[in-house]
């Protein structure tokens, strides 16, 4: 008993260097990201429950929370995550700390309903530099899973098939 609390600390693998210009190693980023999810998940309580920006920031914070405190070795930790080094992970809980303060401050869920916005119509060419962004056709496969699980429900839907045009022009 006395070997694994004292021993484990002490054989636990320490990161030499996470790779990464400016960015330093956390030697107790294990502890640093529980503290700061715990955070993260007591501030985004002043956002409205129904809001689909709190709702996203308690799942993602709740599972990384989970996995933290399941797991104590940082390599294990960044494997299951799956989303970069704890180093990184860090930032990314202070930037979403910080941000949950400004959207707090910039309320955009206090839109009153019959608020309209001004939508501008603009006929003008686009110019041939600025990238349209416009969708390839999907994968016969996507219908195909689609029909599957249509027939399962009992769903009709118009036939469809990847040559399709996705956008109107």
């Amino acid at each position: 008993m006395f070997l694994r609390a004292i021993g484990r600390p002490l054989l636990a693998k320490v990161k030499q260097t996470t790779g990464i210009v400016g960015l330093d190693v956390v030697p107790n980023a294990r502890a640093v990201l529980i503290d700061l999810y715990s955070k993260t998940l007591k501030e985004i309580q002043a956002v409205p429950e129904d809001e689909g920006y709190r709702k996203s920031v308690e799942s993602f914070t709740r599972h990384r929370l989970n996995v933290c405190k399941e797991e104590e070795d940082w390599e294990v930790i960044e494997k299951r995550l799956g989303c970069g080094q704890v180093e990184e992970l860090i930032e990314e809980a202070r930037d979403e700390l910080t941000l949950i303060g400004k959207m707090i401050e910039w309320d955009p869920w206090g839109v009153p309903d019959d608020y309209e916005c001004e939508v501008i119509e603009n006929d003008a060419p686009i110019p041939k530099h600025v990238p349209q962004h416009r969708p390839g056709p999907l994968p016969e496969e996507f219908y195909k899973t689609l029909e599957g699980l249509l027939a399962e429900s009992k769903t009709e839907i118009p036939a469809a098939s990847s040559s399709d045009p996705q956008l109107k022009e």
